[in-house]
């Protein structure tokens, strides 16, 4: 009985063998328990629950499932390659353009009392864009761009709601352009195709994300429209931009890193509710402040801003703005004008879904 004992322990320490493993490389599974491990994406769903269930209250959950469900891609048509075929093309896919369906600023009925003549000029909608998107409730899908036969990709798929910061930033003929954060270039894009840049200056501080965007310019763009519209891709530090060139441009997009909701519930990869970045995320605010006040300060007087998030927060949204003209105005004595843009958002509301109280904002420096 003994020695089937003894035989027994011998075993046992042959399979676990603890005194052939050096102790740095030792395994106590109490060390590993101490915290659960939650993937990225779990852990933004729990922080969406608990902020935006307040913030939004009884939308909450309907929003909820839209940011869980699957993306709807637009097709922004391209206006260096054969854009009257392709645009053929794509409504025998039955999809439309929701920028030339949208009703124009006459045909918008008046609320409140408000007459429509009263709407500003300078409102109008950045001119040459045609996305076409499926109407809601269709989750058909587009076939992946191919190249035309002008040598150049036929429209860019992306998500169609991205286009909005562009349209409302209303370029005309002949602006000076700046993108401050403009990789990977979807909205780098757009802005060229509204044939008004005379100057465009797309900036990002990733080199790699930068390398992202000359490659969709190389493909969407030909040589000679890159070189008459004068395209700079930089990678500059953005929240130094108004010390570098104060007083430049027309029209300003600031379309600031954020919290990137959708994509922070669908990958893993680069999330940004990983627990290694969460000094990042908190410190999102502060970085947003400071790039739109860059772009304000970058901005001609009587230019036009626009301020953008892929974020739902309010932290992100409007107090970023409040907080930068109360910057400005105590520290560069520097008066900005939050416009209403309402209209903007009747325009457009037969493809989007908007929250009823948002008020979509541009910058009048």
């Amino acid at each position: 009985m003994a020695a089937l004992v003894v035989r027994g322990v011998r075993d046992l320490l042959k399979r676990a063998d603890f005194a052939t493993v050096p102790r740095r490389y030792r395994y106590k599974k109490k060390w590993a328990a101490t915290e659960p491990k939650f993937p990225a994406t779990r852990l933004a769903l729990q922080n969406f629950d608990m902020t935006y269930g307040v913030q939004f209250g009884d939308l909450w959950p309907s929003i909820r499932v839209s940011l869980l469900s699957e993306q709807k891609y637009g097709a922004l048509v391209n206006n260096f390659a054969s854009w009257d075929h392709v645009s053929a093309e794509l409504e025998q896919l039955n999809a439309r353009d929701f920028v030339n369906k949208a009703p124009s600023h006459g045909e918008l009925e008046p609320e409140n009392g408000q007459t429509t003549a009263s709407f500003p000029a300078s409102w109008d909608c950045s001119p040459n864009l045609r996305c076409f998107t499926f109407t809601k409730g269709d989750v058909s899908r587009f076939p992946p761009a191919r190249l035309g036969s002008l040598g150049v990709m036929d429209y860019y798929l992306m998500d169609a709601a991205s286009l909005l910061p562009v349209l409302a930033l209303g370029l005309q003929p002949g602006d000076t352009v700046l993108d401050l954060c403009a990789a990977p270039g979807g909205k780098t894009l757009a802005l060229l195709q509204t044939g008004c840049c005379r100057n465009l200056a797309a900036n990002d501080l990733s080199t790699s994300r930068t390398g992202r965007l000359q490659k969709i310019l190389h493909s969407y763009v030909p040589q000679d429209i890159r070189d008459r519209s004068q395209v700079r891709v930089t990678s500059w530090d953005g929240r130094k931009w108004g010390e570098l060139e104060g007083d430049t441009y027309d029209r300003v997009l600031v379309d600031v890193p954020c919290t990137t909701d959708r994509h922070s519930l669908h990958e893993e990869e680069n999330n940004i509710f990983q627990r290694s970045r969460k000094k990042e995320r908190q410190m999102l605010p502060m970085l947003q402040v400071q790039l739109l006040a860059a772009g304000l300060l970058a901005t001609k007087p009587g230019g036009h801003v626009v301020y953008s998030t892929c974020s739902l927060s309010h932290l992100q949204n409007e107090y970023v703005v409040q907080g930068t003209i109360e910057l400005l105005a105590n520290q560069y004595s520097i008066e900005v004008r939050v416009e209403d843009l309402t209209h903007f958002r009747k325009l457009f509301m037969d493809t989007f879904s908007f929250f009823p109280s948002c008020q979509a904002c541009w910058e009048d420096k």
